[in-house]
């Protein structure tokens, strides 16, 4: 059995248990229960604060963990990472108050700066010769400036509207995060086969999450045009329609692509364009 650390509450955990679902694994979760066993697949899900995760599987305790890249980073773990899994996305800024000048991240130098991440904040400021005051803090690090603790703050940003509802504004972007999957480096041999196959259903969720099934009609003539727009997985399928001249064409289009190959593939005569999501897609 595998033991998987993925964080207790939040977005990240919410993201994660989908995840695990749409993989095919049914368990039992609830907002009290710090462990729960899938019923269906050999796992079993710890619920931790996300800053242990890391520690959980560097010393065993964790098989592997679902973890944001900014917390494995700031905990010195980033060879424990197996890959990027594409969702919860956020960065690490630099804020400053809305009223304060600023030009550039020199503008930083000897100042105080608020902070739940000063490994990767100091590292940001050496890298550009910055020396400053760091106050570590867990929580509420939007409030420094406005008490007098800190000049500026550097803390985790979404959509950055707590930062505006705490009279800052966003400067410098110090590290791009999404949430990974880890694993501890001594899994057995029947463990590593465990995660094999639990990569492979990962994979194939986000692989169909990032494509559509498009099906359209268009005529004979434009159809060389129509395969070079829509070469699928290997090439589109092409079926003859009753009306001659034309066939119905499908394949696979990759979700950013999508609207710029459409009006394309409009301007070349292909019609009754129908377009579908992917549950998973094996490549």
């Amino acid at each position: 059995m595998l033991r998987l650390a993925i964080q207790k509450s939040g977005r990240l955990s919410e993201d994660s248990l989908q995840l695990i679902r749409e993989c095919g694994i049914s368990f039992l979760s609830s907002s009290y229960k710090l462990k729960t066993e899938a019923t269906n697949f050999p796992l079993e899900i710890l619920f931790l604060r996300d800053d242990d995760i890391p520690g959980y599987v560097q010393d065993g305790v964790a098989d592997l963990g679902i973890v944001g890249q900014n917390v494995l980073e700031e905990a010195d773990g980033a060879h424990l990472q197996v890959e990027a899994l594409g969702f919860s996305k956020c960065r690490l800024s630099l804020a400053v108050p809305r009223g304060d000048a600023y030009d550039s991240v020199a503008t930083l130098q000897g100042k105080s700066i608020a902070t739940s991440y000063p490994h990767l904040l100091g590292r940001y400021l050496a890298a550009h010769g910055v020396q400053a005051q760091l106050h570590t803090i867990s929580g509420s690090v939007e409030i420094a400036p406005s008490i007098g603790l800190a000049e500026a703050i550097c803390d985790i940003v979404s959509s950055g509207s707590t930062l505006l509802g705490n009279g800052l504004r966003e400067v410098e972007t110090v590290f791009r995060s999404e949430a990974v999957l880890i694993a501890q480096p001594n899994l057995s041999a029947e463990q590593k086969d465990l995660l094999d196959q639990l990569q492979f259903r990962m994979q194939a969720v986000r692989r169909a999450k990032r494509s559509k099934y498009i099906i359209l009609n268009a005529p004979v003539g434009a159809l060389d045009e129509v395969r070079r727009l829509l070469p699928g997985i290997k090439s589109p399928t092409v079926t003859p329609l009753a009306e001659a001249g034309w066939v119905s064409v499908q394949s696979v289009v990759q979700e950013d692509d999508f609207w710029h190959i459409t009006s394309q593939l409009k301007a070349v005569g292909a019609e009754g364009i129908l377009v579908l999501p992917i549950e998973k897609m094996i490549a």
